[in-house]
């Protein structure tokens, strides 16, 4: 696979080694049992895969490759680079300023902007209407294009099932920069609905099979589907693909699901179902399945707690502090300012959507154990600091030497 030029400050020794080492005895990526850490009086179990997907490091490196070749230009971003604040941050002291937020509203008008201008397409991708009007101002707007080459996929496949006569339905989060992208490149060929969850999967089996009516499907699904989207012909033949950063299993089911809905409705064989359902398994993204599948098998072992970093805007993020949460106390934290000090730390609370602060943390015994995991949008630098923060907090730990054998 391409190797990126990621700047240094992203960049860990540890972290680096700790994937060098599972990299080089594990070529195949068959095993997905944690990296042990231990110093002493605390104890980190590290997931097999986290951190910097392909998508993300490239797009890294065309934004820093760009400013490095560019200096006397003007710089934009249709949005955040990736869901990192401290990337972003980065960025923005060096110049770069954000067309958009992540819903989308306007933050430089784009009268403000000249074809000699610059603008960085994220690694999410973006509507055929930005393309547009970029165009329309003399801009090219794949020039400077980080799409996620998975994510392209994901366009791709729509666009192919598309042609077949399947409506496309898209498991993903309707507000986020790259369903609204697929939705755009989608509804260009076919009909095309989002879904969030496998309750609307639920819902649209009803109109699948006729058992409610159509006039309802508005309020259902609203601001979720193409225009003219009609439920008695338009979801007769269907294929699903996701925002590449839900969980899979989650598609799975909701692909799964549906196909069964149609098999049963139309009282079809196997190899009948076909012509109405497309098959799309294979455009789910390997670097989503690799992290949470490694995270599955981190949340098997025994730990006090686990550490979840990453933006709190970032859906693959939140999805693995989902995971965690199912078997362990987990904190979801941005970098190791949050971790305030040994009895203290502000973490992101996923149903409450805010930052809040919990006391004692840490278990007063001889031996913590910790399980750790980050987001795809997170830098190893961050990662290793959260780590040596946390380590900082106990006497008696052992130097890291000693701790990599």
């Amino acid at each position: 696979m391409k190797k990126f030029n990621i700047p240094e400050i992203y960049k860990s020794k540890i972290i680096g080694r700790i994937k060098e080492e599972r990299r080089l005895s594990d070529k195949l990526k068959k095993d997905f049992s944690p990296t042990i850490l231990d110093f002493g009086t605390v104890r980190f179990q590290i997931a097999r895969h986290f951190g910097f997907c392909y998508g993300v490091e490239n797009a890294v490196e065309i934004a820093y490759k760009t400013l490095e070749l560019h200096p006397d230009k003007r710089i934009f971003l249709l949005s955040e680079m990736i869901h990192n604040p401290d990337v972003n941050a980065d960025l923005l002291s060096r110049g770069v300023r954000f067309l958009m937020n992540t819903k989308g509203e306007q933050l430089v008008d784009w009268s403000d902007l000249v074809k000699e201008d610059i603008v960085i397409v994220p690694a999410f991708g973006t509507t055929f209407e930005i393309q547009s009007k970029l165009n329309s101002l003399g801009i090219d707007p794949y020039a400077f294009d980080t799409t996620c080459p998975f994510v392209e996929k994901v366009w791709n496949r729509a666009s192919k099932i598309g042609d077949s006569g399947h409506t496309v339905i898209i498991h993903g989060k309707p507000n986020h920069e790259e369903t609204r992208a697929t939705f755009s490149h989608s509804i260009a060929n076919t009909p095309t609905l989002i879904i969030k969850d496998i309750k609307q999967a639920q819902k649209l089996a009803f109109y699948i099979k006729g058992e409610l009516p159509n006039k309802d499907f508005e309020n259902d699904f609203k601001g979720q589907f193409s225009e003219g989207f009609n439920p008695e012909t338009d979801l007769v033949k269907i294929g699903v693909v996701n925002q590449t950063t839900m969980l899979a299993y989650e598609t799975q089911e909701i692909s799964e699901y549906l196909k069964e809905t149609i098999k049963d409705f139309r009282r079809l064989d196997d190899n009948a179902i076909g012509e109405y359902f497309a098959n799309t398994k294979d455009t789910l993204c390997y670097a989503t399945n690799d992290n949470q599948d490694a995270t599955n098998e981190l949340i098997k072992q025994e730990a006090d707690f686990a550490v979840v970093v990453g933006g709190y805007n970032s859906s693959n993020t939140s999805h693995l502090v989902e995971l965690c949460e199912t078997k362990h106390k987990t904190y979801y934290i941005q970098s190791e300012k949050n971790l305030i000090n040994k009895s203290t730390i502000e973490h992101f609370s996923l149903s409450s959507k805010e930052v809040i602060t919990s006391k004692n943390y840490l278990p007063e015994k001889g031996k913590v154990d910790i399980l750790l995991t980050c987001g795809a949008s997170c830098p190893d630098a961050v990662m290793e600091q959260v780590l040596l923060r946390i380590v900082s907090f106990f006497n008696n730990t052992l130097p890291l030497e000693n701790v990599f054998k």
